[in-house]
This record gives C-alpha cells, sequence and structure tokens, in this order.
C-alpha cells in the first residue's frame, strides 16, 4: 500500500478515485494484523479504489481533526467525502469487504471474489490461536517432525503481545516487553517448520470432520485440532459503549496510550490488567481516575503499592459505569456510588475499559463440553468432549490463567498428540 503524509491527503481523496485510507499505528499488534489483509484485498479490489496508508502518530493533527480516537481506523471516501462505516480496532477482512461492496457494487464485489479459486491444505495438526498456548504447541509438535498449521485471526502472541511489561515469565532478569516475548516465541516455534496462516478470518470451524476454512476460500484438513482462541476483554454493555468504541473507548493500552499525552483517561477495572496498564498509560496522561466496583484492588500487590504511589493516579472505588457520552471532544462517563445510588460525570479525553475477559467460542458450532462459566473442559492430557480436539490457554477451565499456564497446556497437548500419532 502506498503510504501518504497529511499534506498529500485531501489531493488523493479528491482525485475522483473512490479511496480506502488506514490510519495506523507502530506497536499496535491489530494495525500490524490488518496490513496483510489490505495487502491481499488491494491486489483483489485495486482496480475498483485506492488503498493508502497513513502513520497516525507522524500526522497527529490531521488524526485528530478527522476524529480518529484508535489505532488502527480505516475510512472510506468518495469524490473528496466520506462514506461508509468507519472501521477500528481489531478489523475483520469480511467487515472491509461488506464496505467495499458499498463502493463498488455488491455485484462486482461478489464477481471479484468469486474468480478466487478454493484450495485445500493438509495437515497433522491445526492449531487454532497463536498466544503462548498455541506458539508452544506448535514448537512441540514441529519439533516431533509433524506437520503442523497455526491459524490466528490476529498476529501471533495474543494478549501477551499487548501486554506493556511482562516480569513473572522465567528466565529473563528484567521484565520483558510483551511484544518482544510474543516475537521471540513466534520466531522459535516458524523456525523449526510449523506453517503460519495469520491475520486471517476464520469463516467456518467443523470440529467433528477436523476442517478450518479461512478467508472463505482454503480449507485446513487436519487429523487433530487445537483449540487455543483465548479471551475477548468483557464488554459494560452500558449505553454509549457500542457507539464509543474505538472512538473514545479503547482497550488496549498498547496501542492507544501513546494519543493521550497530557490528558486525562478514565481506567474502568481494577484487576491486574486494569492496574497494570494503568502503570503505562500514566507515562503519557497527566491524570488518571481509576473506578472500581469493590472497596479494594484484586490486582498483586506489587501492582497495587506501584498504582498507590503514583501521583496521577486516583481512584473511585465501590463505583460502577453507567453510560458514556461525549461532549464536543470531552468523553463523559456517568459513574453510580454503590452505597448510596448517587449518580455524578466524570469529564475525560478517553476511556480505557478492563473488566475482565470472556472465551472465544463463538466459531464453533460443534458442542464442547463447557463449566458454568464458559470455557472448556478438558482431561489431563488437554482433550476436549470431541475426539481428537484438545484445548490449551486461557479458553480452558482451571484456577489461574497466566503466561506460564497456558505454555505448560501447550506442552501437554502436543506430546499427547505426538505420542498418538505416532
Amino acid at each position: 500500500m502506498k503510504e501518504i503524509t497529511a499534506i498529500e491527503f485531501n489531493d488523493v481523496i479528491s482525485s475522483g478515485q473512490p479511496v480506502l485510507v488506514d490510519f495506523y499505528s507502530t506497536e499496535c499488534p491489530p494495525c500490524d494484523a490488518l496490513a496483510p489483509k489490505l495487502d491481499s484485498l488491494e491486489k483483489l479490489f485495486g482496480n475498483e479504489l485506492v488503498f493508502v496508508k497513513i502513520f497516525r502518530q507522524g500526522n497527529r493533527e490531521l488524526a485528530e481533526k478527522l476524529g480518529i480516537r484508535s489505532s488502527p481506523t480505516l475510512l472510506f471516501y468518495e469524490d473528496g467525502k466520506e462514506v461508509c462505516q468507519r472501521l477500528a480496532g481489531g478489523i475483520k477482512r469480511s467487515d472491509i469487504i461488506r464496505e467495499i461492496g458499498h463502493i463498488a457494487g455488491k455485484e462486482k464485489t461478489a464477481k471479484i471474489l468469486s474468480d478466487v479459486k478454493p484450495i485445500v491444505t493438509e495437515a497433522d495438526v491445526a492449531i487454532l490461536g497463536a498466544g503462548p498456548g498455541g506458539l508452544t504447541a506448535g514448537l512441540y509438535l514441529c519439533q516431533a517432525k509433524i506437520n503442523t498449521v497455526l491459524i490466528d485471526i490476529a498476529l501471533p502472541g495474543g494478549y501477551m503481545a499487548t501486554t506493556h511489561m511482562i516480569s513473572n515469565y522465567p528466565g529473563f532478569i528484567e521484565p520483558q516487553p510483551g511484544y518482544m516475548l510474543s516475537h521471540n516465541m513466534s520466531e522459535q516455534t516458524k523456525r523449526c517448520g510449523t506453517v503460519y496462516k495469520v491475520a486471517v478470518d476464520v469463516s467456518r470451524v467443523d470440529l467433528v470432520k477436523k476442517e478450518i476454512v479461512i478467508d472463505n476460500y482454503e480449507t485446513v484438513k487436519a487429523k487433530k485440532i487445537i483449540i487455543a482462541t483465548g479471551t475477548t476483554p468483557r464488554k459494560l454493555n452500558i449505553p454509549g459503549e457500542q457507539e464509543f468504541m474505538g472512538n473514545g473507548i479503547s482497550y488496549c493500552a498498547t496501542c492507544d496510550a501513546k494519543y493521550f499525552d497530557n490528558k486525562e483517561v478514565v481506567v474502568i477495572g481494577g484487576g491486574n490488567s486494569a492496574i497494570e496498564e494503568s502503570a503505562f498509560i500514566s507515562k503519557f496522561a497527566s491524570k488518571i481516575t481509576i473506578v472500581h466496583q469493590f472497596d479494594k484492588l484484586q490486582a498483586n500487590m506489587e501492582a497495587q503499592e506501584k498504582a498507590f504511589a503514583d501521583p496521577k493516579i486516583s481512584f473511585m472505588f465501590e463505583h460502577e459505569p453507567r453510560s458514556f457520552s461525549r461532549n464536543g471532544d470531552k468523553m463523559e462517563v456517568e459513574v453510580e456510588e454503590l452505597k448510596t445510588g448517587r449518580r455524578k460525570m466524570i469529564v475525560s479525553d478517553g476511556v480505557f475499559v478492563f473488566i475482565g475477559l470472556i472465551p472465544n467460542l463463538s466459531m464453533f458450532s460443534d458442542k464442547l463440553r463447557q463449566d458454568e462459566w464458559g470455557y472448556i473442559k478438558t482431561n489431563e492430557d488437554m482433550q476436549t468432549s470431541i475426539k481428537g480436539v484438545y484445548s490449551v490457554g486461557d479458553i480452558n477451565s482451571k484456577k489461574y490463567r497466566q503466561i506460564t499456564t497456558a505454555v505448560a497446556d501447550g506442552t501437554i497437548a502436543a506430546i499427547a498428540i505426538t505420542r498418538e500419532l505416532d
């Protein structure tokens, strides 16, 4: 994709051709995951619209003028005017195609897509998810000379890649940036021979037949499947959240904290993620207000001590958010004091939500045995209730969810599969 700057922007969008503009950032896993999707779509639809990208950090004035509040953000233009729906955050390939269809026309879009010839890939093991559990399973399997395909809708690393610093992974004296630990794990697994199919859309999964369809044209057929799809940030499901998601409300400090230099933000949550990410946000923001429903934090003591010692961070205990709204450039959070029921508004420049995670099971139509919270139940070998299907990492029903426990799950599943296939 051609890269342009703010100086070129108006000329490009007014050139007479429809334009797709990608505002991206560095150190942004969703941006990195989006890039190969856009490259492949440009090859398909390059005659229908122009694909360009703009470095958001280097063109802040333009990004702020356009109201871009999340990385990445896709905008579509015709005749100099913005059209279609803006797309932000973890953008699916199918969502981009849908918006392109509004510009190119549904019939032409369907015709272009129909010319893409379907292919079939055979593998011994297909791993769904490239977090630490999936990467470890891939490493052990490829070292055992087992033909393994690793599939992920994003780039390798999972939430490990978006974590600012990781201080409790064995083997490192100093805390490690999450993206570097992800990179090292991924390169190690790739180097031994695991085939990567990442930053793709998973169109359909049949766990019984062991078939995974990606991007609506490639079918991966395997003898065994490992589920390592992890979790997704839990939503508050209150008024305004959906409307301002990626447009004032963020779930990724690594992606968006850098855009809050000398600004005020609100953080929702009081667990490890909320408190540790607040420490990262504090490098940029002038003030952080943490809103937490309980009378004390649930984060580990080291993280708590740092937060309480940070003069930029203040706390609103026993409060819950009830709605989000915007007043000009400001985000407004309506909070309720749980003891009294009184409500008031907190005005800030942005909101970060870290209130826990939910298991990523929506892509599976086959019924898996789950616990009461929706996590997958397995036996000691990580086998699920469906024959030939294993599950590892945070999606599993277990007491503790850490990078180290995900790595252990991946190790166990890979060794069990290796013995079965031998």
